[in-house]
């Protein structure tokens, strides 16, 4: 009676070891569906996608073995934005949002079921409502801002072009990151000798007619992160160039395609944070509502030499050992 005694023992202990096993193996193949929202295509937000997930798998949540990606594209829309939105707070367990549109709706769609919302390139999460006045996240949404280094863009727009006075802006009257922007840039501007003139636009097909009014009362035009005014940056630097204007970019991509520099953030790093970030809720280290929303603050020169060249622009000797050349794109 003993024996069976100790061989039922050894058999319950073998059985809760192979339960816990069991157990250990379906957390270890556990599937996360992460839903990617992007609002448009252009090279800063594709750049942030691409660091993204580059950040998630530098935390062990890898393409393919723990973790299903389903990535949409808005086209610039907010109407579609919302139906991605809706349908990923549907089916997904995090939903990523690139750009400020894209937040707004993702969480909106996502806040009454509790599905974690992370975002980037959010210039200002608080004037989105997407943080609150004090830092803190108002639901399961948090991510990082791409806050342009406005004084820095500024300073640098003075070294290049010394007899300049007033600064173009196009900018679209939809987008929150740019109404915020843009105020920066009208405070601050007069520090540094110059006026900001502004042109609002409602969608792309606008960006010609704001052109013909914008560029003759201006020196130069810059862009911010507006996605509208990106998205239709050939249509831009054609005009300008026509017009004899030289452009401010406000990211690497945007000084890659004929911008002749910029004084910006890095957008793949910027991903990968935000790939970090989503990881500690995938692995339940936080909860989205207690990470605070991280500003990305290194800038970067980039210089198009070949765009500043067409300008009968250079680089001043004090800023040449740290601007990054970029050659221009295929």
């Amino acid at each position: 009676m003993k024996n069976l005694k100790k061989i039922v023992s050894v058999i319950m202990t073998l059985a809760l070891l192979l339960s816990l096993v069991a157990v250990s193996h379906a957390e270890d193949t556990t599937v996360y569906k992460i839903g990617i929202i992007q609002f448009a295509e252009h090279g800063s937000l594709d750049n942030c996608r691409e660091g993204f997930i580059a950040g998630l798998a530098e935390q062990g949540f890898v393409e393919g073995v723990n973790v299903e990606f389903i990535i949409r594209n808005a086209e610039a829309d907010t109407g579609i934005a919302a139906q991605i939105a809706d349908q990923f707070a549907a089916s997904c367990d995090l939903i990523c949002a690139i750009a400020t549109p894209v937040a707004q709706a993702a969480y909106n769609a996502a806040e009454d079921k509790g599905i974690p919302v992370i975002y980037t390139a959010v210039s200002d999460p608080v004037a989105a409502q997407l943080a609150n006045a004090d830092g803190t996240n108002p639901g399961e949404v948090t991510g990082t801002s791409d806050a342009l280094p406005v004084e820095a863009q500024l300073k640098l727009i003075r070294a290049i072009m010394p007899d300049a006075t007033k600064i173009g802006i196009l900018h679209t009257t939809s987008e929150t990151n740019s109404d915020s922007t843009l105020a920066e840039y009208q405070a601050l501007a007069p520090t540094y000798g110059f006026e900001i003139v502004e042109k609002g636009i409602s969608m792309g097909s606008d960006i010609p007619m704001a052109l013909a009014a914008l560029l003759p009362q201006v020196d130069c035009t810059t862009n911010l992160t507006d996605n509208t005014v990106v998205q239709n940056l050939p249509i831009v630097l054609e005009t300008s160039k026509e017009a004899g204007k030289p452009v401010f970019g406000s990211e690497i991509e945007q000084v890659a395609n004929g911008c002749v520099a910029s004084e910006g953030i890095e957008y793949v790093e910027l991903g990968r944070q935000t790939g970090r970030m989503a990881a500690k809720v995938l692995s339940g280290e936080a909860a989205a509502s207690e990470i605070p929303y991280e500003i990305i603050s290194n800038s970067y020169l980039y210089v198009n030499e070949a765009a500043l060249a067409d300008y009968g622009l250079t680089v001043p000797e004090e800023l040449v050992e740290r601007a990054i050349s970029v050659d221009a794109a295929e």
